[in-house]
């Protein structure tokens, strides 16, 4: 069946229109801003390791690999970390966080020799009139720093991406001579950071459209990067109104963490890109990879986060069940993920759940018997439907199969009693 027969996507409908994009890229930032989570375990090395191998798999294109300048023990993992990426042939093109030192860039210097590899220096720097104050900071001290940066970095050969901190609440007049700095001291990308998550869809809109048209004025091919955070709950829409107004990469981390209440989830950026037709990517381990990104740092997945929550593809309400149960029947898979879920659960490795709870009808007992190769007996399907709906919550497999087989045997005792001379 076609899709368009079935579904009217007004996403795609209407005077405003999603815009199309194939160039749009990914930096996933776990393994930096994600570790400064307050309650978050820092993974041991091998793990980070295997996080990069997650993120090649995914086809995510960049990854922060940690601040060197922090001390000696990040400053080995980067240098592992780059290793890594250099030996295994991953597609990732790694950068690191630096504040705007020579002291911060010389170790992504030598992690970058030792590793044999170019690593993007990302060197950052407050941006906003109230971090000016805070700092006591002079926005032609900005500007000096800033220069000096680009330039050191630039000049021992290291790829550029200078950071704004604090973009969205910073002057445009204060943006402009950042960023014309930056850029004529060799910066070939800039970053505008949601650093506090103050923003809005229309302020990224508003602030993407100006800095796009400062790229223009300085005459440079230069890439323009959005970092978010989500301290509104906004960080995957400002994100992606970031993507629809041009930015060429966007940030995020696995399952959201960061600091405070965390940054972009760059999970739930896959999914949306994916849908959106921008990427065709293979997401079918990207549970896996949220999965072990959560039990190596500790941080859990709640039950009902989008698509990798164990609730993301799991029904026990009797309406939707049947809808669902009906596509199943029909013997398409297709229908069966799409008829009452926005998200086709296959694209990730997911499949439909029929569970049996008090708000299930029967079709949801027979079904749930049937997947498991248990005659659906009438008095068996009446058994269970009248435990669940005495039940203030889901029936678990365990609650379910003992139900069954104190039936079984009860039919057992009756057939036996009905034998002449049992």
């Amino acid at each position: 069946m076609d899709e368009r027969e079935l579904i009217y996507d007004w996403n795609v409908q209407g005077d405003r229109r999603t815009p199309v994009r194939r160039d749009i890229e990914l930096d996933d930032e776990t393994l930096r801003d994600g570790l400064q989570s307050p309650s978050v375990r820092c993974p041991s090395v091998g793990d980070k390791i295997r996080m990069l191998h997650f993120m090649d798999e995914l086809g995510i294109q960049a990854a922060n690999i940690g601040l060197p300048g922090a001390g000696a023990q990040v400053k080995q993992d980067t240098i592992e970390l780059a290793r890594e990426i250099r030996e295994a042939g991953l597609r990732l093109s790694p950068n690191c966080a630096a504040r705007t030192l020579q002291v911060d860039i010389d170790p992504i210097v030598e992690a970058s020799e030792v590793a044999g590899l170019a690593i993007e220096a990302a060197v950052f720097i407050g941006s906003s009139p109230i971090r000016q104050y805070a700092e006591d900071w002079t926005v032609e001290r900005m500007l000096q720093h800033s220069v000096e940066a680009v330039r050191y970095a630039a000049g021992q050969g290291l790829p550029v991406m200078y950071v704004t901190e604090d973009t969205t609440r910073a002057r445009p007049d204060t943006l402009r001579r950042l960023y014309t700095a930056a850029i004529d001291a060799g910066a070939g990308r800039i970053c505008l950071a949601d650093t506090v998550g103050h923003a809005t869809p229309e302020g990224v809109w508003n602030l993407l459209s100006f800095i796009k048209s400062v790229v223009e004025d300085t005459g440079q091919a230069v890439k323009i990067d959005w970092h978010g955070h989500n301290d509104r709950g906004l960080g995957l829409i400002n994100s992606l109104t970031a993507a629809y107004a041009g930015a060429d990469r966007i940030h995020g981390t696995a399952i959201g963490i960061g600091e405070r209440v965390g940054n972009t989830a760059i999970d739930q950026l896959l999914v949306n890109f994916r849908l959106l037709g921008w990427i065709e990517n293979d997401l079918r381990r990207l549970e896996d990879y949220c999965s072990f990104v959560s039990e190596v740092t500790g941080a859990p997945v709640p039950a009902n986060y989008p698509v990798l929550g164990r609730d993301a593809f799991r029904t026990a309400t009797g309406v939707h069940a049947a809808a669902v149960i009906k596509a199943m029947h029909k013997g398409d898979n297709w229908l069966a993920n799409r008829v009452y879920s926005g998200v086709p659960a296959e694209y990730f490795g997911r499949r439909q759940s029929i569970e049996i709870g008090p708000m299930s009808g029967q079709s949801n007992v027979v079904f749930w018997l049937e997947e498991r190769r248990i005659g659906a007996e009438p008095d068996l399907v009446e058994l269970i439907f009248q435990e669940c709906k005495h039940s203030q919550s889901l029936l678990s497999e365990d609650d379910v199969l003992a139900m069954v087989q104190r039936w079984q045997g009860q039919e057992a005792t009756v057939a036996r009693g009905s034998v002449p001379g049992s």
